[in-house]
C-alpha cells in the first residue's frame, strides 16, 4: 500500500495509490498521516478500509500536487554511510557502527517541492534521506 498526501503546502490531505495505479482520497475515514496514526493500529485500519471502500473513494486529479507522504514528524533520524557503496564513492571506510544523525523536520517537502536551502548553503548532497 502506497501513502500520499496531496494538496497546497500546509492543507494536505491523506490518500492512498490503489492497485490500478489511482490516487484515491481517504480523507474522509483517516484525518492524516502523523504520529498518532503510526503509533496506533492506524496502517491495519487502513489496510481494512481500503479493501471495503477503495473503489468508492474520489479519485484525486492527477495535476494536484503530492506533498510528504507523513505529516511532520516531531524527529527525522537518518543514518548515513549504511551501505558500502556509499561509503566507497565518498571516499571513506565502512564504519564499524552505523553512523545516526537527524534531519530538521523542516527538511520534509514533497516529491516534485522545490528545495529550501538554508541561507549560506550553496549545494546539496546527492541523495536524499
Amino acid at each position: 500500500m502506497k501513502l500520499v498526501r496531496f494538496g497546497q503546502d500546509g492543507q494536505e490531505k491523506p490518500g492512498v495509490v490503489d492497485s490500478n495505479g489511482i490516487v484515491r482520497d481517504v480523507s474522509e475515514a483517516f484525518k492524516n498521516y502523523d504520529e498518532a496514526f503510526f503509533a496506533g493500529d492506524g496502517i491495519l485500519e487502513l489496510r481494512e478500509w481500503c479493501r471495503a471502500n477503495i473503489q468508492m473513494a474520489p479519485v484525486v486529479p492527477a495535476h494536484e500536487r503530492q506533498g510528504p507522504p507523513i505529516c511532520r514528524p516531531s524527529k527525522i533520524i537518518c543514518i548515513g554511510l549504511n551501505y558500502s557503496d556509499h561509503a566507497a564513492e565518498s571516499g571513506m571506510e565502512l564504519p564499524p557502527e552505523p553512523v545516526v544523525f537527524f534531519k530538521a523536520t523542516s527538511a520534509l517537502c514533497g516529491p516534485s517541492d522545490a528545495l529550501i536551502l538554508p541561507r549560506g548553503g550553496d549545494k546539496t548532497d546527492w541523495e536524499v534521506e
